[in-house]
């Protein structure tokens, strides 16, 4: 029986990684095939849509990551902002482990400009942001937060990480997260007291 090829997943991957260090626009697919060691061939067998599908994929594989990470955050705490602190903190040893080379897999397809050239480029960005946002207030709503609360808390949360990357990368310190971290806790600790209050 022939051995299935791991390419695609291989060039998902590094399509994911080229992203977030060089963005969308300084990502090709000779430096996809190059890193992913894939052959030339396959380019247009696994992603017959051109670059646009292999960003889409790379995309969804990246917020897919995300999510595992929010669940990871949210299962080792006990608090909203215990919660907080360990998402950030997270995000934070990344970009330091990356040298502050890597940032978010789904923010260069709107900041290269990709979403304006795909319909489906936009979509698939809305749809991954939308989810991870989603997936906070989720957890937001089991640490006792109300609705309204929980998503304000949580699209905050979001924006903060995303701003903390691209300044953290262009300081290359990781004081953005700090002061993001410190905002965020108290703001959670204020929804909290105010649903216990109730």
């Amino acid at each position: 029986m022939p051995r299935r090829s791991d390419a695609k997943q291989k060039m998902v991957a590094a399509a994911k990684q080229l992203i977030r260090e060089r963005g969308y626009n300084g990502t090709a697919f000779s430096d996809v095939l190059e890193l992913s060691d894939a052959p030339r061939g396959s380019v247009y067998f696994h992603f017959p849509r051109g670059k646009a599908q292999l960003a889409i994929e790379a995309a969804a594989s990246h917020a897919f990551d995300q999510v595992e990470i929010i669940n990871q955050s949210a299962h080792g705490s006990r608090s909203a902002a215990e919660f907080i602190e360990r998402y950030l903190d997270l995000g934070r040893d990344g970009l330091v482990a990356s040298d502050y080379g890597r940032g978010c897999g789904i923010a260069p397809l709107i900041t290269d400009g990709a979403t304006r050239e795909s319909a489906e480029i936009e979509e698939s960005a809305r749809r991954a942001f939308s989810e991870l946002a989603e997936r906070l207030a989720f957890h937001f709503i089991a640490f006792g937060i109300d609705g309204p609360d929980a998503q304000a808390l949580a699209d905050a949360l979001f924006a903060g990480m995303q701003g903390a990357l691209i300044t953290s990368r262009a300081l290359r310190s990781t004081a953005p997260f700090d002061a993001v971290k410190l905002a965020l806790v108290n703001q959670a600790n204020n929804v909290s007291l105010k649903g216990a209050s109730r």
